[in-house]
């Protein structure tokens, strides 16, 4: 029977986690009523208080985004670059504050909380380097007259993040909005607003004008209703559920405006015959686990051809079943407890739905003692493709296994569910890698490793897993407008 005996992080819960404000128009906010807590996943503790942003806040944080985007629009580009570029020395240099800030109030370990920390500088880099390379072009025209097309920044943008990766969403949005020339308003999780004020303050010590990334706390709805429905915001960008992502595209279409959304997953893993399966369950583990099973493009359901699915099942509960799970602070964990008591219930119910319906617990299923959102790395096996851990996305560390005759089969099952973010692959058949290339509906396919989109290649899914591409060489394309310019060079 896992437990766990220390929680480290108890020490750093009253002198790492600052306080939690507003930021609107270059000025911190504290004094507000409090909306929740900041708790703890480790130790159920509350860390601090989350104020609720007025009416009256919501209104000011509007006019400043609209002042600061004026000033941010006409800002040189290689100006732009500077300051960023010194925000993201200022986030190096700050690094393992803010990990403990991120490891506090999410729980994943402190050395995943800096790799988090250390990409989303990646992301803010590349986007730099984008806007002093986002050219418009020039349409061959009769003399005396021209043709341009120019790309310019679209306007303030309302930037929602989520709690699962609060850096590294925080800056795959802002770092693209601040390259193209886009004023900020900011809205992260409630579970996780201490690490967005942590990012922020590194933009205010850099030198970004006030009212060029703001950030707003409080009541999601509110905050949503009033901003999205501002004719001053003129884009809406979202990380989170599926579910929520399509009422704030309702929300977003009433006003017209567009949306880039990236949503949930449920990622298949396609293991074909003849394939090293000690390596790729060693590999699995370390996927299944990766972020405490808390990312949507997580590794989760395992479509296995049925030659190599007992020993891959077998070898894959026998690594997770050697995994140490533990407070985010001690050096031993591999991974750290669920983010809050929601995902722990899902876990529960999502493990007795699948045993219920016939499924079988290779390793783990439980919750781990009784203080803390932990849950056990589990493989279920022989899973009926309609229960709930082949049908919705898990976000835990739950992998469910199937057993397939061949590639066909396969592939139905992969493209079973309505969302199609990331999906994994293992064969050794070019033939096969041709196949899965095109017809497994994702938005992101890694063939023989579990790999993930860094800055220079696009992130996001097909179906419902959402609506554009975060990275790669479009970074900025959802943030830049295109206004077609027809000159004479005089009266005719």
């Amino acid at each position: 029977m896992r437990e766990i005996t220390t929680r480290p992080s108890e020490a750093f819960e009253k002198t790492d986690y600052p306080p939690v404000g507003m930021y609107i128009d270059g000025e911190w906010i504290y004094d507000r009523e409090t909306w929740r807590m900041v708790r703890n996943p480790s130790t159920e503790n509350d860390l601090g208080p989350v104020p609720k942003a007025t009416d009256a806040d919501l209104d000011r944080v509007l006019q400043a985004a609209q002042k600061g985007f004026l000033i941010w629009r006409d800002t040189p580009p290689n100006e732009r670059v500077k300051i960023i570029r010194k925000a993201v020395a200022l986030i190096r240099e700050r690094i393992k504050d803010i990990a403990r800030i991120l490891t506090l109030e999410n729980g994943k370990t402190l050395s995943a909380a800096e790799a988090e920390i250390d990409r989303c500088c990646n992301f803010f880099e590349w986007d730099a380097a984008e806007s002093v390379r986002s050219y418009g072009l020039i349409v061959p025209s009769e003399a005396g007259s021209q043709k341009l097309l120019l790309k310019q920044p679209i306007g303030p943008v309302l930037a929602l993040t989520p709690w699962n990766v609060p850096m590294s969403s925080a800056a795959r949005k802002c770092g693209a909005a601040l390259a193209a020339g886009c004023s900020v308003i900011l809205k992260p999780a409630v579970e996780t607003p201490g690490t967005a004020c942590a990012m922020v303050k590194c933009f205010e010590d850099a030198g970004l004008p006030a009212g060029v990334l703001n950030l707003v706390l409080g009541d999601s709805g509110q905050i949503s209703t009033t901003l999205i429905g501002s004719p001053i915001t003129r884009l809406v960008t979202f990380t989170g559920s599926t579910e929520v992502g399509k009422h704030l595209t309702e929300l977003a279409a009433r006003a017209m405006k567009p949306v880039l959304m990236e949503l949930g997953g449920n990622a298949p893993v396609i293991i074909g015959e003849g394939v090293d399966v000690d390596r790729v369950a060693v590999l699995s583990a370390e996927a299944k686990t990766r972020a405490n099973g808390l990312i949507c493009a997580s590794a989760s359901r395992f479509i296995i051809h049925e030659s190599v699915y007992k020993r891959f099942v077998d070898r894959f509960a026998e690594a997770l079943s050697d995994y140490r799970v533990g407070d985010g602070f001690d050096p031993a964990a591999q991974m750290g407890p669920l983010a809050n008591s929601r995902r722990l219930e899902t876990a529960r119910e999502m493990v007795l739905d699948a045993v219920e319906r016939g499924g079988r617990v290779a390793t783990g299923g439980n919750q781990i003692g009784n203080r803390g959102y932990y849950f056990e790395p589990t493989v279920l096996a022989d899973v009926p493709l309609d229960a709930q851990a082949m049908t919705i996305e898990p976000f835990n560390p739950i992998a469910a296994c199937v057993s397939i005759p061949d590639m066909e089969a396969a592939i139905k099952i992969a493209n079973s569910v309505d969302v199609g973010l990331a999906g994994y692959a293992f064969t050794n058949s070019l033939a096969e890698s041709e196949r899965l290339q095109r017809e497994v509906e994702v938005g992101i396919l890694s063939i023989n490793h579990f790999g993930t989109p860094d800055a220079d290649t696009p992130f996001g899914g097909v179906k419902d897993s959402g609506i554009g591409r975060e990275g790669g060489p479009s970074a900025l394309d959802a943030y830049l407008v295109q206004k077609t310019v027809l000159l004479q060079a005089s009266l005719r």
